[in-house]
């Protein structure tokens, strides 16, 4: 029987700008000034007209319980989540007083600005928040935790050249997911991948776990995490010693394919294969189909760079199209990451950069709990969720409640580091303010506008930080009031092809158009335009060198490899208020087995960091010797309040400085004791 849309007094055309490659348009459905429904529009035509279904329950967070709707200051506590109603006046009063005291008695750099990833939209991030940091002398903050190793490979080996785009995946006849799920992470990839394999394309998938796309797979590698290097070094083993290396595309147009050579000649298939605990055969296989196919399509992830070897991993996948000659075919190549393809450079910050200290937000928790110098004073937190996303979790919480610390969050809900916080600002969704939303999977850029007026007295990023630089008396002639003029401050600083376009409300087109072909219609953006497989600033960067194998971190202790991948529910930590039910790890029958779990037993995952009380799903979906928790997880959905972030080092990728999750290594025992069935039960009801 057919469902009908909900009663609706209006539509307005938007479009997400959520942390996830697609960015898609959409149609938004609202009565009485709430919104009742959201849906796919075809604006976007490679998003499709239909969304995930976690956007598609975002009215559910404009409008839930947990939304903070109107300034608070901190009472009792720190971390009791105890609050007291603000004007917008004193809050801002505030904020601006505590910003002043700390600059003037410690200086700017006491002042630390936090934020990533909680929009990917053009104005809520490096816009009036960056001028007034800028002006204030703050630390500045590198936005680590995700895409720097992979970030850092394509820039030093393309340039951050342009990718194959969504819809150039159906010319090809062999198709490489290494170290992603398209299912919960780019869903709109996936009709593509179908579309390609309804016509005779091959499909491999390089995971530890059985996603629903390796359960469809001509191939699935269920590699051990952190073992994706030694993997992709035997490929290209394979490819120089086989004769399939196409010298002819490499003296051409590469340089460093000796050195890569060389780095990949140890890696026989039988070392990759111990390394990576999977058959021998099975790389063979994978290497001679890879060699043998094209056009073939490798779609490196960002789950592959988590750990130690990450960023040579990311290098050595990337490599591969350059050395087996893929390129400059239609649906051959690589696919990672098109938000440089517009190569749009955020002039319209309007200040200098000043030369401050550099803090890794990976490090959040050695620099809230360690003598630095000078000591952070000031957190300010905003499109972030710290504690709930940063790695060495526990050092975190300890850090946020230190006395001396002031923190500011300035957020759309109430999320666990805004427990922790002195100050809390009501923050405007996406739905209720403007916005410029790219694309990083397809092209695409593309406005987004209110559909509906503030929930309660919540206020865009632009207006805020704009008020409280008038109040520190750090405005400028010109400073953007509110986010329609920020809105038209960008749209004239972008390109004029591309601002005009917007302006009219059409879909810009890139110079090279929507699908380019590598190696037809772009090129690398190096500065000789050439491929760098062995760049020497990577060589210089890697502790033990460019493609060299760091071991394990496992120990006899904590044997088990723990991941935290991304779920159906949330978007990174964003949506996590939504989550109904307790976390559940992920555990293989013959590690549980071997531990005497069964299914929905209670259990303790720990290291020496810390540990998680869960309830265990036994399933084959992991490989043995890996457990999973879901990312994003907040303190409310297991019965000790950590989660999988308590569990991961801070230490660093080998490249890009990037954070190393899947170097989490832990145990995991069954708990049996009245206390710990008595905070399962109380879990079930929080969360339910």
């Amino acid at each position: 029987m057919a469902t009908s849309r909900p009663k609706h007094d209006r539509i307005v055309e938007s479009a997400c700008p959520l942390d996830c490659p697609d960015s898609c348009s959409l149609l938004v459905a609202t009565s009485g000034g709430r919104i009742v429904s959201l849906d796919g529009s075809r604006r976007n035509p490679v998003t499709g007209g239909f969304i995930c279904a976690k956007v598609r329950k975002f009215g559910e967070r404009v409008h839930g319980a947990a939304r903070v709707q109107h300034p608070m200051g901190r009472v009792g506590p720190k971390g009791n989540g105890a609050f007291s109603r603000l004007t917008w006046d004193e809050a801002i009063d505030l904020v601006a007083g505590r910003l002043r005291e700390t600059r003037d008695t410690f200086g700017g750099e006491a002042i630390l600005p936090f934020c990533y990833g909680g929009s990917n939209g053009l104005l809520t991030q490096d816009a009036t928040d960056a001028r007034l940091f800028r002006r204030l002398g703050a630390s500045r903050l590198a936005r680590n935790v995700c895409a720097a190793p992979t970030g850092a490979a394509l820039e030093a080996i393309y340039g951050k050249m342009p990718s194959v785009t969504y819809q150039d995946f159906t010319h090809a006849k062999l198709i490489v997911i290494w170290g992603a799920n398209p299912s919960v992470s780019s869903i709109h990839l996936v009709p593509f991948i179908q579309a390609a394999r309804k016509e005779g394309a091959k499909l491999v998938v390089v995971d530890p776990r059985l996603t629903a796309l390796a359960r469809t797979a001509d191939l699935h590698v269920p590699l051990a995490p952190g073992t994706d290097l030694a993997v992709a070094l035997v490929l290209h083993r394979h490819l120089f010693e086989t004769g399939a290396a196409d010298q002819a595309f490499l003296a051409a147009h590469a340089d460093g394919a000796d050195a890569l050579r060389e780095r990949a000649a140890e890696w026989t298939f039988e070392r990759a294969a111990s390394v990576a605990g999977v058959q021998a055969s099975m790389l063979r296989e994978f290497a001679e189909l890879y060699a043998a196919t094209s056009p073939a399509i490798v779609r490196c992830g960002w789950g592959l760079e988590r750990n130690r070897n990450g960023g040579s991993a990311a290098a050595a996948v990337l490599a591969l199209p350059a050395v087996a000659g893929k390129f400059g075919v239609r649906g051959g190549g690589f696919a990672l990451s098109n938000s440089s393809a517009w190569g749009i450079e955020k002039t319209w910050i309007g200040e200098p950069e000043p030369a401050t200290r550099i803090v890794n937000m990976n490090h959040l928790g050695r620099v809230l709990t360690e003598d630095t110098r000078p000591p952070v004073k000031l957190l300010f937190v905003y499109n972030c969720n710290p504690l709930a996303t940063m790695p060495d979790q526990n050092r975190v919480q300890q850090g946020l409640l230190r006395d001396d610390l002031t923190t500011i969050v300035f957020d759309q809900v109430m999320t666990d580091t805004a427990r922790y916080a002195d100050v809390v600002l009501p923050a405007t969704t996406f739905l209720e303010s403007y916005d410029l939303a790219r694309a990083y999977g397809p092209i695409n850029l593309q406005l987004t506008q209110p559909a509906i007026d503030a929930v309660g007295e919540a206020r865009p990023n632009i207006e805020v930080f704009a008020d409280i630089q008038r109040r520190l008396g750090l405005s400028q002639e010109g400073d953007p009031a509110d986010d329609l003029e920020m809105m038209l401050t960008v749209l004239d600083a972008l390109p004029a092809p591309i601002g005009d376009a917007l302006k009219q409300q059409e879909r810009p087109v890139p110079p090279f158009g929507f699908a380019p072909v590598q190696f037809v219609d772009v090129f690398p953006r190096t500065p000789d335009q050439k491929v760098h497989l062995f760049p020497e600033a990577l060589e210089q960067e890697a502790p033990l060198g460019l493609y060299t194998w760091q071991d394990d971190p496992a120990t006899a202790q904590y044997p088990l490899a723990l991941i935290s991948p991304a779920s159906e529910k949330t978007i990174s930590s964003s949506l996590g208020e939504l989550i109904d039910k307790p976390a559940e790890l992920t555990i293989h029958p013959d590690d549980a087995r071997a531990r005497q779990i069964e299914e929905a037993d209670r259990v303790r995952v720990y290291n020496g960091l810390g540990e998680v009380h869960c309830v265990a799903s036994v399933s084959p979906l992991v490989r043995a010797g890996t457990v999973a928790l879901p990312k994003g997880l907040w303190s409310r959905h297991t019965a000790n309040g950590s989660t999988a972030n308590a569990l991961a080092p801070d230490t660093l990728s080998d490249i890009g400085a990037g954070a190393c999750f899947n170097d989490a290594r832990v145990n995991v025992e069954k708990l049996e004791d009245d206390a710990a069935r008595e905070r399962m039960a109380e879990l079930g009801a929080r969360v339910h």
